[in-house]
């Protein structure tokens, strides 16, 4: 029987990790169980007791984790930023979402919005709060439709009827099928996010898990990451990275 490493992992790195599995399995000898999506859901099932090797999440849920002694700080290190953007189906015209303005008045045109939970999801949190500060919360109320994560709401948005526009983390509208990136929001609604890998304490498979996060988190792949979507601005060798939010509203995000 082969050898598995459990990993807990946020949807926005999703599209890395898969790509980086067959390259790990080949040079290991071992497979990825990896389960993906909101970082809320991956922290509740950490703590809920689940199997897990290593863990990949917002930089502030891992300070958290490491603090609750759920993670090694020791192992931790940042895969990059991510920044929200928004999407449309690649089939569609390319809606104005430049300034605030132009980003109010393309969400008041959707036919329908689609964006990951806005209570455990990063982005589907940020979106929420970007809807309300830019005062068309109610109008639009009637036309959202959140998922579970970015990845599933990227993949409904492919599927849905013209017009729809959607809102997740970069990653996973460029590893997403049918979609295409709009661009990221504007600066004065900005959030830009480091996720952070470590190793579970608890983990069956410490040293594996190591050898993973230096694969993941490492030069060997800093050009998948950088294609997929990630930023390295800021990203320090301490595996403590300063996380950059320009807007941030209350209560701070997971």
């Amino acid at each position: 029987m082969s050898t598995s490493l459990k990993l807990l992992c946020a949807g926005a790195a999703q599209g890395v990790v898969n790509a980086l599995q067959q390259r790990f399995a080949d040079e290991s000898g071992a497979r990825i169980e990896g389960r993906f999506g909101a970082v809320g859901a991956m922290r509740e099932a950490l703590l809920a007791g689940e199997a897990c090797d290593v863990m990949i999440v917002t930089d502030a849920m891992v300070s958290a984790l490491v603090a609750a002694g759920e993670l090694r700080g020791d192992t931790r290190a940042a895969l990059g930023r991510v920044r929200t953007g928004v999407a449309a189906r690649a089939e569609d015209p390319r809606p104005d979402i430049g300034s605030v303005d132009a980003l109010r008045s393309s969400l008041l045109a959707a036919s329908a919005l689609y964006f990951p939970d806005p209570q455990r999801a990063t982005a589907g949190i940020h979106f929420d709060a970007v809807l309300r500060k830019l005062g068309i919360h109610a109008a639009v109320a009637a036309r959202c439709l959140s998922f579970p994560n970015g990845a599933t709401a990227m993949r409904e948005l492919a599927a849905s009827a013209p017009a729809a526009l959607g809102c997740t983390q970069i990653t996973e509208i460029k590893s997403t099928g049918g979609v295409s990136l709009l661009g990221p929001l504007p600066d004065e609604l900005e959030l830009s996010t480091v996720y952070t890998a470590a190793v579970v304490v608890r983990s069956a498979q410490p040293e594996l898990a190591r050898r993973f996060i230096a694969l993941v988190a490492g030069p060997q792949s800093h050009s998948l990451r950088a294609a997929g979507g990630f930023e390295f601005d800021g990203i320090g060798g301490d595996g403590v990275p300063e996380q950059r939010r320009v807007y941030r509203p209350q209560p701070p995000y997971p």
